[in-house]
């Protein structure tokens, strides 16, 4: 560790709240966790307790099926899907905000976000994929971005993510379409 480096252990993995945004917008709260290196430095040992964490609840979940591709939701997915995808041995895709002229381009939105089109790039037929985020308020970007796979071949097995803010209820919207939720921590 180097001097004046948090360690990883003195870092709560599971901390999390809920912090007002000042700028107006759709969602009036940004959920903090220790992953989002907003608050403080995140030690790179973090990164992989994290995917260790999120497989190893994955894999005791009781909705658990085996998936062969990780994807994982811009922005705040991105590390949690390349730590989960590092931990599992899986490779990843990641969504973005970007229109790119690539062939195979679906477009998915978010909906409670200022830009609320997402686009995921390749070829999801016969691929079992998990879906990653940071955190899981209401569900309905998940289920478009299910939508969307589905109808392009893919079997979506599940949700992975760091928090899950139960203020929105995604977890009954989302135990309502099939779709298991697997979080580390709830808010």
């Amino acid at each position: 560790m180097t001097p004046g480096q948090p360690d990883a252990s003195a870092i709560d993995l599971y901390h999390t709240r809920h912090v007002a945004r000042l700028a107006k917008g759709v969602r009036p709260v940004r959920v903090m966790h220790a992953l989002d290196g907003i608050e403080q430095e995140v030690p790179p040992a973090m990164v992989g307790e994290v995917g260790r964490a999120l497989w190893e609840n994955w894999q005791e979940h009781p909705g658990f099926r085996p998936h062969d591709l990780v994807l994982g939701l811009d922005a705040g997915g991105i590390l949690p899907t390349v730590a989960l995808a590092s931990a599992s041995g899986t490779p990843y895709r990641l969504t973005w905000r970007l229109d790119l002229d690539l062939p195979d381009k679906h477009v998915f939105l978010e909906p409670h976000s200022a830009l609320p089109e997402l686009y995921v790039y390749g070829s999801f037929q016969d691929r079992r994929v998990l879906i990653v985020d940071d955190e899981v308020t209401t569900g309905r970007t998940v289920a478009n971005l299910t939508e969307v796979l589905t109808a392009v071949g893919a079997d979506v097995v599940g949700v992975v993510c760091l928090v899950e803010d139960t203020a929105g209820g995604g977890r009954a919207f989302l135990t309502g379409i099939g779709m298991p939720l697997c979080a580390l921590t709830k808010l």
